[in-house]
C-alpha cells in the first residue's frame, strides 16, 4: 500500500504529514510512502532526505493522490478552511484520509468529505487512554503552543522574566498568570518556570491543581464549585454563562496583578468561554502582554482579534493561531511520529484493522456517510 503526503496548502502553514525518519518504520510494515515535491521543505526537510530514506518523490499533487491509497496530511478539508476544498476531488471512494479534520464543525464541510466516499479518521478524536498516547497528535501540538506562547510573551514583555541580582540592584521576576491547565496550559507552566517567572494557574478541574503542582506551578483556588468539571476524555465541560461570570470576577485581581497572561481554555467543539472581559483588561498594567491560545475558537479574552495582536490600554492581546507552525521541523517530527504509531496500529499483517476503540472514535466518514457517533449526536444526525 502507498502512504501519500502531499504538500500542506493552507496559508502560512510550514509542517509536513511525515518526516524523513519515520519511512523506514513504515516500510517495515509494507507501507510505501509518495511525497509530493515540496512537502517538507518549509519544515526544513528536503526532498533529497525523503528519497534517501526510501520514499519516492513526485512533482505532482494530483500523481500523489492517484498513487495513495492512504493519505495523510496535517490540515485536511475541515481543519483546513482556506483551499482544503480544493482536495476534495482528488479524493475517491474506498481511499484512506488522516489528519485533523476538525469534525466538530459545520455539518456541510464534514458532508463534503463523506461525499467523496473517503475512509476519513480524525487525528484530534483520538480517545484518551494509555494505548493511544503515542498516537495523540492534538496533545503533542498543544505542547508546542504552550512553549511557544510563552517565548511570544517573553519578546513582547517590556520587563524580564527571572529575578536577577546585578552591581545595579534587583530585578524582580515576571509573573505569569496561566489560565487553562490543560497538555497547552501546563507546557506554558513549566517554560515560563525555566525562564524564571513566578508562575501561578487556573483550571475549574480540581485535578488540574496536582498536575500544576507536578511542573513548578502555583494553583489558583476559587471558591467556586463544580460538581461535573470534565467529561471522560478529560477536557473542560462548558459551563454556564452565570458560571462564567462569577469565574471572572474572582479571576480579576489575579489577571490584574499579573505582567503576562495566557489562555489555554477550550472546549471541544464549542465556543470558547470569555474568561477576561475588557475591563480586566483595562486593569492590567501597561506593557502587559495576554496570549490568547484559544482565539481560533473565539477567544478566552473579550479584546481578541483572531491572528492579531493588538492593544488595549497599553495591554497587548496576542491572538495567535496555528503556533505549531511556527515551529515546524519539531511540530512535523513529533506529529509523523503519532501518525505513524496510528498507521502502523490501523494496518496490521496487510489489513485495516477497524475493530478496536482507537480505530472506532477516530473513524469519522466512511461508505458516503458520516458513521462516527460523536460526531453525529454534535452535528444532530442521529443514529445510524
Amino acid at each position: 500500500m502507498v502512504v501519500g503526503v502531499p504538500r500542506e496548502t493552507f496559508p502560512g502553514e510550514r509542517r509536513v504529514a511525515l518526516a524523513p525518519a519515520v519511512i523506514p518504520n513504515l516500510a517495515k510494515a509494507g507501507l510505501e510512502v509518495a511525497v509530493e515535491a515540496g512537502a517538507g521543505t518549509a519544515a526544513g526537510y528536503v526532498d533529497a532526505d525523503y528519497a534517501a530514506k526510501g520514499a519516492r518523490v513526485i512533482a505532482e499533487r494530483v500523481e500523489v493522490f492517484r498513487l495513495a491509497d492512504i493519505v495523510v496530511q496535517v490540515l485536511c478539508h475541515g481543519s483546513n478552511d482556506r483551499t482544503g476544498k480544493a482536495d476534495l476531488p482528488l479524493l475517491r471512494p474506498g481511499q484512506i484520509l488522516v489528519g485533523f479534520l476538525r469534525p466538530l464543525g459545520p455539518l456541510e464541510t464534514i458532508q463534503e468529505l463523506a461525499d467523496t466516499g473517503v475512509t476519513a479518521f480524525s487525528i484530534e478524536l483520538m480517545p484518551r487512554i494509555t494505548r493511544a498516547q503515542s498516537m495523540d497528535a492534538l496533545s503533542s501540538m498543544a505542547t508546542i503552543c504552550g512553549y511557544k506562547a510563552v517565548l511570544l510573551a517573553a519578546d513582547r514583555l517590556p520587563k524580564l522574566f527571572p529575578m536577577m541580582t546585578t552591581a545595579a540592584g534587583t530585578i524582580t521576576p515576571a509573573r505569569v498568570f496561566v489560565i487553562g491547565a490543560g497538555v497547552a496550559g501546563l507546557q506554558a507552566i513549566a517554560t515560563a518556570r525555566r525562564l524564571g517567572a513566578v508562575t501561578t494557574a487556573y483550571d475549574l478541574r480540581p485535578a488540574a491543581k496536582e498536575q500544576v503542582l507536578s511542573v513548578g506551578g502555583r494553583f489558583l483556588e476559587l471558591p467556586l464549585q463544580v460538581e461535573d468539571a470534565q467529561d471522560p476524555r478529560g477536557y473542560a465541560k462548558a459551563q454556564d454563562e452565570t458560571f462564567y461570570k462569577r469565574q471572572a470576577e474572582l479571576l480579576g485581581h489575579a489577571v490584574a496583578q499579573s505582567d503576562v497572561v495566557i489562555t489555554a481554555a477550550v472546549v471541544p467543539g464549542k465556543k470558547s468561554p470569555v474568561l477576561i472581559t475588557r475591563e480586566m483588561v483595562h486593569r492590567m498594567a501597561p506593557g502587559s502582554v495576554i496570549v490568547d491560545l484559544a482565539a481560533e475558537r473565539g477567544g478566552n479574552c473579550e479584546v481578541t482579534r483572531a491572528g492579531e495582536a493588538v492593544e488595549e490600554m497599553g495591554v497587548t492581546v496576542m491572538g495567535s493561531i496555528n503556533l505549531a507552525s511556527t515551529v515546524p521541523y519539531h511540530a512535523s517530527q513529533m506529529y509523523a511520529r503519532n501518525v505513524t504509531a496510528f498507521l502502523l496500529h490501523l494496518f496490521r499483517d496487510g489489513q485495516l484493522h477497524l475493530d478496536d476503540e482507537i480505530a472506532r472514535e477516530t473513524l469519522v466518514t466512511q461508505g458516503g456517510q458520516i458513521v462516527n457517533p460523536r460526531v453525529r449526536e454534535f452535528l444532530g444526525l442521529g443514529k445510524i
